[in-house]
């Protein structure tokens, strides 16, 4: 059994899983931090990043200006952004039989692996993990497609010329794995071979395997995978949850009992209590409107935003805030606040309960009709008539280099009055912010990621209690930046085993069993013997059929009778002979019983040697050996047949006969 790791992002992962002639791929997520190495894209013609200077080196022998362009003391491609994809080399990716999404931040570069490798097999997901995958894509799409880039910059990627550029461009990893994003034919393709199942739901494939989602906690739709065949287990826990949001709550019995755990998708933020941050958040907005400023909050279109608004919702009237007009711009906003009301039996409990009385699951629909929730495709349009300040406006994308977000940072970004928040984990606030340096807006950090931390890890692994388990490298170590912080690592015995992008592992666990069905014909005609109380051994001959990985005894077909014909036929051309199988001989042959036994048969002169392997016997008058082995009993008689049968039936005594 092999693990292959594909992606080096802890919270992004791809890996792929050989096991019992399946290879079954963990996610494919796509590592978007790529981007901040490129200018933001603005939609509306922004005359400060038009006037840039291109980059040349000092000694002036590089010279991309094109390519490359200084920004705020900064070095940053001038292209359409680019992310990071899986690797594709370390194995063809056109043997990956199924894909297994565990949640939709962990299938963005599914297009890029279904189209462009020669996969043939299926994707399995459940279906809000489908459905708000599906509106992540297409708004990454709609993004890049709003603001086309004449030329792509690659000159940069050079060995030879990437060394010699300023950091942190110059230490930029994988930079020839990096490409730019798919178009909505290659996303509409992809998404057409998912498979749909549901929580608990089991799924063979090829008869080898069983693939089961449990519910993880942690987003809409979000499953851990359980891969079993009769004899192993190994469970996927990725991006999992123990906090009370709004989706069902984690499933954790099923995990019980796994010969190996891959565990990835921990809290990116470890030691920020997302209950904390959201009090931080509200406490930030609330002053910035009061002092008659905006709030900008850059985030995805689905996840941590319902959470948001409602924690707002709860907040609004408390803090005055009940007239500020609060906006969602996104190409996908109006569908991804529709599906969070339409998915209820992917909710926890106290939502579900609402949906029967009837009442919207989702605090924003109030919102909604109230008008203190706005929300539109784009700046372009409707809002731009509507809009009114001050405001809290909620939009993307969260790395600040695409989407409607680049115009409010043009917008805002000079006056002192107005705040940025950043929300989500994924991306450093300081590198997200480079471009737009110098900024007079105030900026919050607090970054809310509900999955699990480490104490949380260690906890539930004591409660499963895995033979093995198998990580991201960055999980056995302290964070570079807080090196003393022990309890922020994974501390287990035996120690975990560790991957990084690229690895092949070879999991620590050898597959003994196989399990094989008996014909009921075949099962009526064994006829068992007791060896020893309690244990029966019956001998079989018998046909193995093997077909879709399962194995089947069947009885030896019995040869047909020969028509009578006139010629003789050669012998060679006559059906084999069903020989009946000699019956096996069980148990040991006891020394001391043994030599009195040889006395009674007039047997005298025996001299006993000891071997390393039991005895030998030297029956001097007759010269013969035997030598009585634990799995055997050998007879050295030379031209004497009627003794060595005598001896033999002496022997056959103590054994017992199947």
């Amino acid at each position: 059994m092999k693990l292959y790791c594909l992606s080096g992002h802890p919270t992004l992962p791809c890996n792929v899983l050989k096991f019992k002639s399946t290879t079954i791929m963990l996610d494919c997520g796509l590592d978007t931090t790529a981007a901040l190495s490129f200018l933001p894209l603005p939609l509306v013609h922004s005359p400060r990043l038009s006037k840039l200077p291109g980059w040349v080196s000092k000694d002036g022998a590089i010279n991309l200006e094109k390519e490359l362009k200084e920004c705020s003391g900064r070095v940053f491609v001038d292209s359409q952004p680019e992310f990071c994809l899986p690797e594709k080399e370390l194995l063809d990716l056109s043997t990956i039989d199924v894909i297994l999404i565990s949640n939709y931040h962990c299938m963005m570069a599914l297009p890029y692996i279904t189209e462009h490798t020669g996969f043939t097999g299926t994707v399995y997901a459940t279906e809000p993990t489908l459905q708000i995958g599906r509106l992540l894509m297409e708004e990454l799409v709609t993004f890049m497609e709003r603001v086309p880039k004449a030329h792509a910059a690659s000159c940069w990627k050079n060995k030879d010329i990437q060394r010699l550029l300023p950091g942190p461009l110059k230490d930029a990893a994988d930079v020839w794995s990096w490409k730019t994003c798919y178009s909505m034919s290659e996303v509409n393709s992809a998404l057409s071979k998912v498979q749909l199942v549901g929580y608990s739901q089991k799924v063979e494939l090829f008869g080898a395997v069983l693939v089961t989602p449990l519910s993880s906690g942690y987003s809409l739709g979000s499953s851990n995978w359980i891969i079993q065949s009769h004899y192993e287990k190994v469970s996927y826990v990725s991006g999992s949850s123990l906090l009370t949001t709004h989706p069902q709550p984690m499933e954790q019995g099923s995990l019980k009992n796994s010969d190996v755990l891959i565990l990835t998708g921990l809290t990116q933020i470890p030691t920020a209590n997302p209950d904390g941050m959201l009090g931080e958040f509200c406490s930030n907005l609330s002053m910035t409107i009061r002092g008659g400023g905006n709030v900008l909050v850059p985030c995805y279109s689905s996840g941590v935003i319902y959470d948001l608004l409602e924690c707002l919702y709860q907040f609004m009237d408390s803090a005055n805030l009940g007239s500020t007009p609060f906006y969602f711009i996104s190409p996908v906003a109006n569908s991804s606040l529709e599906f969070s009301q339409i998915f209820a039996e992917w909710l926890c409990q106290n939502k579900q309960s609402k949906v029967y009385l009837p009442e919207p699951p989702f605090p924003h629909a109030e919102l909604i009709q109230t008008n203190k929730l706005k929300h539109y495709p784009s700046i372009h349009g409707d809002f731009s008539s509507e809009f009114r300040q001050p405001c809290v406006v909620f939009t993307g994308h969260p790395s600040l280099r695409f989407g409607d977000v680049v115009h409010f940072m043009e917008l805002w970004g000079k006056s002192g009055l107005n705040t940025i928040i950043f929300t989500e984990p994924d991306f450093s606030y300081l590198d997200a912010l480079a471009p737009y340096q110098p900024l007079a807006m105030k900026c919050v950090y607090c970054p809310i990621d509900t999955r699990l931390n480490f104490h949380q890890v260690s906890k539930l692994l004591k409660d499963i209690q895995p033979l093995h388990v198998v990580c991201p490298e960055p999980y056995t170590q302290p964070p570079p930046a807080q090196a003393h912080r022990s309890d922020l690592m994974l501390e287990l015995q035996p120690p975990p085993m560790a991957y990084r992008r690229c690895s092949v592992l070879g999991l620590p666990f050898r597959r003994r069993y196989e399990r094989i069905q008996l014909l009921p014909e075949l099962a009526k005609s064994l006829v068992p013997s007791e060896i020893k109380p309690g244990v029966s051994v019956a001998t079989v001959s018998a046909v193995l059929q093997s077909k879709d990985n399962k194995h089947v005894l069947q009885p030896v077909p019995k040869p047909a009778p020969v028509p009578p014909s006139k010629k003789r036929k050669r012998v060679m051309e006559e059906p084999p002979e069903v020989l009946t199988p000699k019956p096996l001989l069980s148990g040991a042959v006891p020394l001391e019983p043994f030599l009195a036994t040889l006395h009674k048969n007039g047997i005298m002169e025996v001299k006993v040697e000891e071997t390393a392997d039991g005895h030998i016997l030297h029956l001097q008058a007759e010269d013969v050996l035997i030598q009585l082995e634990e799995d055997g009993t050998h007879i050295i008689c030379d031209n004497n047949e009627p003794l060595r049968t005598a001896l033999r039936d002496l022997v056959l005594r103590f054994l017992q006969k199947l």
